[in-house]
């Protein structure tokens, strides 16, 4: 079999990702052979490759993009690697309708480190959270299949807790303003127990900030009971003169100016 045959055989079945090891296989060629016709392939934008040994068949409405979108493959991938994952942060909150500022780069959250990936112009970042495996997510579709998307609750804390991936404070607070009105208030308040107190206390605060009441309440006993010191809103800044709110027991150490 010809590898411009296998890929075409690949589609009429509804599948748009193979491996090395699979072409071949299929092709009955030799691992040098078949590589070199991957590579006639790619250069004639039929197929790309996001990972060494694992390929895409790109279809015609995406070759401009040299590439499929990042939603469309990394499900595939993440399972080829044996990864745990969820679309997270600013590309999760536009699965809920908070798509204010669009990510240079589709953002996954990964246990560990991963660098980049770069797949014509499709990029994908990866960002590490150590219990990934007990954040709550929820499945999206597209027409390759299903992906995990962080649930509008886990989205919320993501995005204070990694402030710098999320397009900074202003940019979040603007975020939480629309993704409130996705956010179960009793779900927040479980969730809240995944994350560090320091981000409750944040998130609560840019809630109430925001006119989400509903969504701070139940963060506001969490943050009773459990937050012992003040932190500030923005780490490592400089809270030597910055206000103190008692009810998140947060030092305000900048203004927030959400775009509402």
């Amino acid at each position: 079999m010809s590898a411009t045959n296998y890929i075409a055989d690949l589609v009429a079945s509804g599948r748009y990702h193979f491996t090395t090891k699979e072409a071949v296989k299929a092709i009955g060629s030799s691992i040098e052979a078949t590589r070199a016709a991957l590579r006639r392939l790619m250069k004639k934008g039929e197929i790309a490759s996001p990972f060494r040994g694992f390929y895409l068949v790109v279809a015609p409405e995406y070759r401009r993009l040299g590439c499929l979108p990042a939603d469309q493959f990394i499900p595939q991938l993440m399972d080829h690697l044996g990864l745990r994952y969820y679309v997270a942060l600013l590309s999760a909150a536009r699965y809920y309708g908070a798509a204010h500022q669009q990510p240079l780069s589709f953002q996954v959250m990964v246990q560990n480190n991963r660098p980049p990936i770069i797949c014509g112009e499709v990029r994908v970042a990866f960002v590490a959270r150590r219990n990934i495996d007990k954040i709550p997510t929820s499945l999206f579709s597209t027409s390759r299949g299903y992906f995990d998307v962080s649930s509008p609750e886990a989205t919320a804390f993501d995005l204070v807790g990694y402030p710098s991936h999320s397009g900074g404070i202003d940019n979040v607070a603007t975020l939480l303003t629309e993704l409130s009105e996705s956010i179960d208030p009793g779900k927040l308040r479980t969730v809240a127990s995944l994350s560090p107190v320091s981000w409750v206390q944040r998130l609560g605060y840019l809630l109430a900030l925001v006119g989400a009441t509903s969504c701070a309440l139940p963060l506001e006993e969490y943050v009773y009971q459990r937050a012992t010191i003040a932190v500030p809103l923005i780490p490592g800044d400089d809270n030597s003169k910055a206000p103190h709110d008692s009810r998140w027991k947060l030092l305000v150490n900048t203004d927030v100016e959400p775009d509402l």
